[in-house]
């Protein structure tokens, strides 16, 4: 049985899609942090991320900093923190978190966003990625 996050890539559970190609795929987290707050996951199903090998620890960092790009564009924020806390799913995901202060960063403070308003922000992300 797979990760709710297979789950996702394979489109067996719908999500916000930001961006995928043949190794990753990046996805709005559906209880966020902040308007924005994206998840990089690899396709490949590893629960830790040092579990990974080089070049697909590499790839995904790659991937993450490209779909971190695009947020900084279509959020308005100081900047888009990283972490990897890998404790909620076991399967690898780097959280992009448009921030504007440290309680966007604690995991306590979350948004409540509507249908429309995840499509939106995910169209609005996914027409600045380069």
């Amino acid at each position: 049985m797979g990760s709710i996050f297979t789950k996702i890539i394979k489109g067996e559970i719908p999500s916000y899609k930001i961006a995928e190609d043949d190794n990753y795929f990046a996805f709005l987290d559906i209880n966020p942090n902040a308007l924005g707050h994206t998840l990089c996951v690899p396709k490949k199903e590893v629960d830790k991320i040092l579990d990974l090998n080089e070049p697909d620890y590499l790839g995904l960092m790659a991937f993450s900093r490209k779909v971190g790009k695009a947020i900084e564009l279509a959020v308005d924020c100081n900047r888009v923190g990283i972490m990897v806390i890998g404790l909620e799913v076991p399967h690898v995901h780097v959280h992009l978190i448009p921030l504007n202060n440290i309680a966007d960063a604690t995991f306590t403070k979350k948004i409540e966003l509507s249908t429309e308003e995840f499509e939106e922000i995910a169209l609005k992300i996914r027409s600045k990625l380069k």
